[in-house]
């Protein structure tokens, strides 16, 4: 078993040794023979030329010689990626993202000053009334960012990790990518306004007049969620940060305010989510893959069959988000035309591009004749054993939803920036306003310095640990290409966004990991990495006990330490 440390490990097959054929996907990096660069594709490509962002020095030389061809590509069923070999001789980060040893330390030193610095100068820190009251919003401050580092290091894994795990995204470039809409999501779309009992967890009449014990447990809850979280992502196990957080609400409410202070229907309702988001997530994302390889892989032309599925998935998702979570009217005919005029104009666009980038190879394909043994895949079941397509059509096949898969995970990770950020910044805030007296009621507004400061957390999570569980997600449950990618992530949205609407106990992190197992099985079931699989549901069930554990002795500690500070 790889070690925490090392999250990448070969999965380069000994039997791909069959005919080679062209690259399937523009975005992946193949060892090169040693007259050229290892920087360049294996050969020329035209696919998709403006997501090329391959870096300019030589960061990747670590790979190992590709025993692996394209062609193992070509039955979609036992196909794996090079891997990034072990240098002792460089920190983990460097191996990670390809970068050299001093470009690592200074990212990591920048990242470390910033933490400790920005905090001066923040309104909070700024505008206290005494030098007490200074220094304790200072410690809430970096509390707050510890939380949402572990959230970048841990939960960005449920938009960039099929990505990468699929070749449509190098780790470097998913990184990039991901602290952009990462921290745009969080300082955009963050939630202005939070419940100080976090997830209707707690009662809050319990704790009326009891500001100082109040603050003690958000601060704990804080520190204990964030340390239960690098431990998971240490072990690349991908864990729930909401789960976290309210197991460390859930631990300070019982031992502070007793059995009524929790409401048990709510936490029952979370628990539950540990079996349907997985369920429903692996259900999802087997019928979309069956659904590809039936209606794309079994066409006379897979590559125009691709072409033509990529506008439909792209007005399906557009639609559906259009309408549930951003609705432009409150009237649900208009909402609902809307959404579709929203999803037409996104499947127009997408359509363009494709027969842009890939019209030459489509042309040039249609003109060829059908294969004979096409002919008789009319009449197969939907969950019949399909191959995949080879040469020009498996490059166009994977050209198409590479596309789509990068499409999907900039959504996702924009998403999840302005959703989950409030899992630290909603304790922080609490707290903070806790300090400056000014917490009247359940619902505390969030200043944008400290949603920014929240989004900051995340990016410097991501950049530094958020490899791990990447390399969990995307390499170690079941290996992808960008079909499977695809699959998976588009089945992950839909259910969160259509579970969402319906109040049903979600879990984005669970209905992901669900979602790769379920292309995995659609494959057969040894497939999926059994192993990985029981790490990862034992990180589930002990996330809730471990973080009310940790915030209990987090609360004594800091009840001892700060008496009567407010």
């Amino acid at each position: 078993m790889t070690s925490p440390s090392s999250p990448f490990f070969s999965i380069s097959r000994s039997n791909a040794s069959s005919v080679s054929v062209p690259t399937p996907f523009p975005l992946s990096f193949r060892q090169q023979p040693a007259a050229t660069s290892i920087l360049l594709p294996c050969r020329p490509t035209t696919l998709l030329p403006h997501l090329k962002l391959y870096h300019s020095s030589p960061p990747l030389r670590h790979f190992h010689p590709a025993s692996a061809t394209a062609s193992s590509y070509a039955s979609d069923e036992d196909d794996e990626t090079p891997k990034l070999s072990e240098s002792s001789d460089l920190p983990e980060m460097a191996r990670a993202l390809g970068v050299s040893s001093r470009v690592a330390y200074a990212a990591c030193a920048c990242l470390v000053l910033a933490a400790l610095s920005v905090p001066l100068v923040m309104r909070p820190v700024t505008s206290a009334a005494s030098a007490k009251i200074r220094a304790l919003s200072y410690v809430t401050l970096l509390s707050g960012f510890y939380m949402a580092w572990n959230i970048g290091a841990n939960d960005v894994a449920n938009a960039m990790g099929t990505s990468v795990g699929s070749g449509a995204l190098s780790l470097l470039q998913a990184v990039v990518i991901a602290s952009v809409l990462e921290f745009s999501g969080a300082l955009l779309m963050g939630t202005h306004v939070t419940n100080t009992m976090q997830k209707g967890i707690l009662v809050a009449s319990v704790f009326h007049e009891k500001d100082s014990l109040l603050f003690a447990g958000l601060l704990s809850s804080l520190a204990a969620s964030g340390t239960w979280l690098q431990v998971a992502s240490f072990y690349g196990w991908p864990v729930s940060t909401t789960h976290c957080i309210v197991g460390a609400m859930v631990g300070f409410g019982l031992v502070y305010g007793g059995i009524g202070a929790v409401f048990w229907s709510s936490l029952a309702r979370v628990a539950s989510s540990w079996v349907i988001s997985p369920v429903m997530g692996a259900a999802a994302s087997f019928i979309v893959y069956k659904c590809i390889r039936r209606f794309v892989y079994s066409a006379d032309n897979p590559g125009q069959a691709a072409a033509a599925a990529a506008p439909v998935a792209v007005f399906l998702g557009v639609t559906g988000i259009s309408f549930a979570a951003f609705p432009h009217s409150k009237i649900i005919p208009i909402a609902l035309v809307q959404a579709l005029a929203c999803g037409s104009i996104g499947a127009f666009i997408v359509n363009r591009i494709i027969h842009k980038q890939l019209g030459h190879l489509l042309s040039s394909e249609a003109e060829k004749p059908v294969q004979k043994d096409k002919l008789h895949l009319e009449n197969i079941s939907f969950l019949a054993d399909i191959a995949g397509p080879k040469g020009a059509q498996l490059e166009i096949v994977y050209g198409v939803f590479g596309y789509m898969q990068v499409l999907s995970a900039c959504f996702m990770s924009f998403a999840h920036g302005g959703n989950d950020v409030s899992n630290a910044i909603g304790p922080l805030a609490a707290a903070l306003s806790i300090l400056q007296g000014g917490m009247t009621g359940t619902e505390i507004v969030i200043p944008k310095d400290v949603l920014a400061w929240g989004g900051f957390g995340i990016v410097a999570g991501l950049m530094m640990w958020g490899h791990r569980v990447i390399a969990t997600i995307g390499k170690k449950i079941t290996e992808l290409t960008p079909t499977r990618g695809f699959a998976a992530e588009f089945a992950a949205a839909s259910v969160v966004l259509v579970a969402s609407k319906l109040g049903l106990p979600i879990s984005a992190t669970h209905t992901l990991v669900g979602a790769v197992m379920g292309v995995g099985f659609a494959r057969g079931l040894n497939s999926v990495r059994a192993e990985t699989v029981r790490e990862i549901v034992t990180s589930w069930v002990v996330t809730i006990p471990v973080g009310a554990f940790l915030s209990v002795i987090y609360t004594l500690i800091l009840t001892k330490l700060l008496p009567n500070f407010i």
